[in-house]
């Protein structure tokens, strides 16, 4: 039987997102390596899995390890979509948020491929990396509004978030594949 306490690190097992007040230029190059390396982790350890394997969860109820890498796929589209829109669009004030876990529970979420997920983790984890490197220290400040964790985020939060956010899944993989 699963304890509260064991359970909660089965969810958060890195611990929840905490955004930072502040952070300091060598802390947000070590977020972005952070997300700059993900597509290389995540090909590395889901590469050669069989189906079986994809289909490990890491607790009871949760998202199988193909479910889980096609959504850290869907979602840094999201992450880079957000920070364009923040980027492009004065008025974007609230994030843009999608039904996750409708997301997770959709044909491709289920069935695509891993191989064309981790390709388009790659892919697309290239460009949210150059925009991030690129951002100067005004928009690094732009923020909006996550209703969800009712907090304002400014991009260095969001790219910590992201960092987060793929750091997390991965460890998800990981405690999978271990039971």
């Amino acid at each position: 039987m699963t304890t509260l306490d064991q359970l909660e690190r089965l969810k958060f097992p890195i611990g929840p997102f905490q955004p930072k007040e502040s952070t300091s230029k060598p802390e947000l190059d070590e977020l972005i390596h952070t997300v700059e390396t993900a597509p290389t982790k995540y090909r590395a350890i889901v590469v050669s899995l069989s189906k079986d394997d994809l289909k490990k969860t890491y607790r009871e109820g949760a998202w199988n390890i193909q479910q889980l890498v096609n959504h850290v796929a869907d979602m840094q589209l999201l992450h880079l979509f957000r920070m364009k829109k923040a980027l492009t669009e004065p008025d974007y004030k609230e994030i843009t948020l999608v039904d996750i876990p409708g997301w997770a529970n959709t044909a491709d979420g289920l069935n695509s491929p891993v191989a064309d997920s981790l390709d388009m983790l790659e892919s697309i984890t290239k460009r949210y990396v150059f925009l991030m490197r690129s951002l100067d220290e005004k928009q690094q400040e732009i923020a909006y509004y996550h209703p969800v964790r009712k907090i304002m985020l400014n991009q260095k939060q969001a790219i910590a978030m992201n960092a987060w956010h793929v750091t997390h899944h991965l460890e998800h993989i990981k405690i999978a594949l271990a039971n």
